[in-house]
């Protein structure tokens, strides 16, 4: 079994120069990704169609040459499983049917798997195109992230609407990141049983929480991920980003027993630093660095990776890649981070 850069470096390996990869490296900054969707019709056309969420997959592997390639999906295909209306509206980003708490009783998980199968046999097809050397990493949102849309119908800019219900109905919402967390571990089992070298568990929102918060909501619905992950799969080498987290990184690790922990952009080198210490970090270049291009981008770059060379990272921004980052910016990047002239 061929051990590949990625997966040495979840093992705690030390690799320079280190592999990168960027999250929503296949996406609207490229024309064949966007070409591709209009062909498509839609942005769950692209999610549940096991040709196009290949290609889509595969197309900055084929430009860049990228050290892993990520699953092409999105984190709201959990609570479309759960048939809870997830639409994406031009211009509006995604819409779901917003749940109260007398909703949450009444989710079934029994038919997601019918749902998420076109999604398994893109990996089976993405993991059989890929060149040998490259990691697949799946995915999947993280139970706090995905109940934020969940409660609100749509994503919003301090997520008031779910910390408000999680205040006035703790008990039930407890239990609606206890069935995501839950559906989510069988989700990313299939997923590393149909190819998935690792994954990766995505909390976007994990930045507007309390520290006891953080504790409840984020982090422990997490380890839960991870336990019943390698419950199945033994060894399962899962990547944990908490975006915004701040100071409660320093615990994050040790209550998700993740192999690495992605780092944003906000994190400084120092601290990154210590928490390389106990293991693999991914991180952090701040992507509005990738509009700039040139200069700037290079020299944060390199400092990113002079700074946590003689530890086990992955090279990755701070969060997705934007649509407005020019393509040659991103060649520029993988060359001066792999050493290349």
């Amino acid at each position: 079994m061929v051990k590949r850069t990625l997966e040495r470096v979840l093992e705690g390996e030390t690799v320079n120069p280190p592999p990168i990869w960027l999250m929503r490296q296949a996406g609207r900054y490229l024309a064949e990704y966007r070409a591709l969707r209009e062909k498509a019709g839609g942005f769950l056309n692209l999610c549940y169609n096991p040709d196009f969420a290949t290609e889509v997959t595969l197309q900055p592997i084929r430009r860049y040459g990228f050290d892993a390639a990520i699953l092409f999906s999105d984190i709201l295909v959990i609570p479309d499983a759960l048939k809870c209306g997830v639409r994406f509206e031009k211009g509006e980003g995604p819409r779901l049917d917003p749940i109260n708490a007398d909703d949450i009783a009444r989710l079934e998980a029994r038919y997601a798997a019918n749902t998420l199968d076109p999604v398994i046999e893109a990996v089976r097809r993405i993991r059989a195109s890929l060149p040998e050397e490259t990691s697949l990493l799946g995915f999947c949102g993280a139970p706090w992230t995905v109940a934020t849309y969940m409660i609100a119908g749509k994503g919003t800019s301090d997520q008031a609407p779910a910390r408000l219900f999680a205040y006035r109905h703790r008990k039930e919402f407890l239990q609606l990141l206890d069935l995501i967390a839950d559906l989510s571990a069988d989700y990313l089992i299939r997923q590393l049983e149909a190819g998935a070298d690792a994954v990766q568990i995505f909390d976007s929102w994990a930045g507007v929480l309390t520290e006891d918060d953080f504790a409840d909501f984020a982090a422990k619905p997490v380890a839960r991920i991870v336990e019943k992950v390698r419950m199945a799969v033994p060894g399962a080498k899962i990547i944990a980003f908490a975006k915004g987290a701040g100071a409660n990184l320093s615990t994050y690790r040790q209550v998700t027993d993740a192999n690495a922990i992605g780092l944003d952009w906000t994190v400084p080198l120092s601290v990154a630093k210590t928490l390389q210490k106990e293991g693999p970090v991914q991180g952090n270049l701040d992507p509005l660095a990738m509009v700039v291009g040139g200069k700037m981008m290079e020299d944060r770059a390199t400092a990113i990776v002079e700074a946590l060379s003689d530890g086990p990272m992955i090279f990755n921004l701070g969060h997705g890649i934007t649509p407005d980052v020019d393509p040659e910016n991103v060649a520029a990047l993988v060359k001066r981070v792999r050493g290349e002239k």
